[in-house]
């Protein structure tokens, strides 16, 4: 798979992650593990929910600065 996700959008789900996830260990809920589906996709740099409309937020190489 091609990674669809760029670096932008890796810190955003990383933060909104953790925070589902501490909201869940907050409130003693089991629902706090849905913040594992944003962590594991800015790990992994893929996000299937792009696919089928051929998003990505990664740069591409013309957009790149050095």
């Amino acid at each position: 798979m091609k990674a669809n996700v760029g670096t932008g959008d890796k810190i955003f789900r990383v933060i909104v992650g953790l925070g589902i996830i501490g909201a869940g260990v907050y409130f003693q809920n089991w629902w706090g593990a849905v913040g594992l589906v944003p962590l594991l996709t800015a790990i992994i740099g893929v996000c299937p929910a792009y696919l089928p409309f051929g998003l990505s937020t990664c740069a591409t190489p013309a957009e790149k600065t050095e």
